[in-house]
């Protein structure tokens, strides 16, 4: 049977429809949140009591360089195990980091040491909770119903990751950075008490399935078996591709662009004689369109479910945020980079989405936490390279000259993987057969 002839119309928020799979999207969203909540407390801690650029890069680096080494670990650590555990024993270990914060900003003994320890822990965390949780959505909704759970679990972490800084600041502000840190604590529980009451292990699917062994021997043979099939090597490389060449160094330049854009609208304390700096304003409004275009992309994609998971919208997404990111970064316009980030971040959930989603259908099951785990390597772990290709390149001959390069050239890699993902073959089945 024909790709094509294997299509069935997707429900709209089928994955919301579903009772098993709705109390984890929230209790995800919740963690998330607590996740950035904690950047948000400790970040500004770590700067007002050390001030040291060397330890906010660390920061970067410590959180996504476990994805990029134990990504493929812990996916086998979820197809061996049940994957209620590893999640919780994630949740603990982030719960663990934000009481061990408190307890040294209760005491005042934390060093750049303690710091550093604890901020390789919440990346280890991060890394951990990663492929279990895409094996739990699969288990939740099976086949079918796997877009919209891998669609709406990213939309509410991107609501996760939007309301992180503003709960984050609203804590910092109304009850001090102590208080604020263990009461971070709490929004981890709901995620944690809910694996105690789901029957879904992230295998009740797989019947019949056997499970590999946890070992370095095993992850080389699925490493293997996934360089023989163009699709997932396609689906992985354009994963890569985004957050190498851009990834979460947009974010951290944006101070950069608000300034030089805030400036060019010629808004300001003088200009609106309201105290309020245009530089800073600009940059809340860009953090803003950031996140809000996850959002509004992850309910957009939902409501109409025009987008299927396949090679094609993989490629196209891909290259909308590429070319978004090149707009943006050569644009002189306040408004047309408010439209161009709003824009990327529809076209970046998209792509990690169907990505994501093409990775976990092609995948065997046996296999399929270590074949996310390689996905998590290059679309997470890569991250820690975009501080290469934005930061230090930025360093050198400006930050907008940077990205825009950073962005052709991710265009450009685009396109040879989209090439590379159809050659030899026709198109590649990635959806369910009905």
């Amino acid at each position: 049977m024909s790709a094509a002839g294997q299509v069935q119309k997707p429900r709209k928020f089928a994955a919301l429809r579903n009772k098993d799979c709705r109390p984890y999207l929230f209790g995800a969203a919740l963690a998330m949140m607590a996740d950035n909540i904690e950047h948000v407390i400790t970040y500004w801690v770590l700067w007002e009591k050390f001030h040291s650029p060397a330890l906010s890069g660390f920061q970067v680096i410590s959180h996504w360089v476990p994805f990029l080494l134990f990504s493929v670990y812990f996916g086998s650590l979820a197809d061996r195990f049940d994957c209620r555990r590893v999640i919780q024993v994630a949740q603990l270990l982030f719960a663990s980091v934000s009481v061990a914060w408190g307890v040294l900003f209760v005491t005042g003994t934390l060093q750049v040491w303690h710091a550093c320890v604890l901020l390789v822990l919440h990346g280890l965390a991060g890394s951990l909770w990663g492929p279990g949780e895409q094996l739990m959505l699969h288990d939740f909704v099976g086949d079918e119903d796997l877009p919209s759970a891998v669609r709406l679990n990213a939309t509410f972490r991107s609501l996760g990751v939007l309301f992180g800084p503003v709960v984050g600041s609203a804590l910092l502000l109304g009850l001090g950075a102590t208080a604020g840190i263990f009461v971070n604590v709490l929004f981890f529980l709901p995620l944690t008490l809910f694996l105690f009451r789901t029957k879904f292990t992230g295998h009740t699917r797989d019947h019949g399935v056997p499970r590999a062994r946890v070992g370095l021997m095993e992850s080389v043979r699925v490493l293997k078996a996934v360089g023989s099939n163009h699709t997932l090597v396609s689906m992985i490389i354009l994963g890569g591709l985004g957050s190498f060449f851009v990834g979460a160094s947009m974010q951290s330049a944006m101070p950069i662009f608000a300034h030089d854009l805030g400036a060019a609208t010629g808004t300001g304390s003088a200009a609106s004689g309201e105290g309020i700096d245009g530089a800073s304003l600009a940059y809340g409004v860009l953090l803003f369109a950031n996140g809000a275009g996850g959002v509004i992309g992850g309910i957009l994609l939902e409501a109409t479910g025009r987008i299927r998971p396949t090679v094609l919208a993989a490629v196209i997404s891909t290259a909308v945020y590429g070319v978004t990111s090149l707009c943006f970064a050569i644009t002189t316009s306040y408004p047309v980079a408010v439209a161009l980030l709003l824009l990327g971040g529809v076209a970046n959930l998209a792509s990690m989405s169907i990505g994501q989603t093409v990775v976990q259908l092609l995948a065997p099951p046996a296999d399929r936490g270590r074949v996310i785990g390689v996905y998590g390597v290059s679309a997470q772990g890569l991250r820690a390279g975009s501080g290469f290709t934005v930061g230090l390149l930025g360093a050198a001959i400006g930050v907008h000259w940077s990205l825009g390069l950073s962005a052709a050239a991710l265009c450009v890699g685009t396109g040879l993987a989209g090439a590379y993902a159809l050659r030899g073959g026709k198109s590649v089945p990635v959806t369910t057969t009905v």
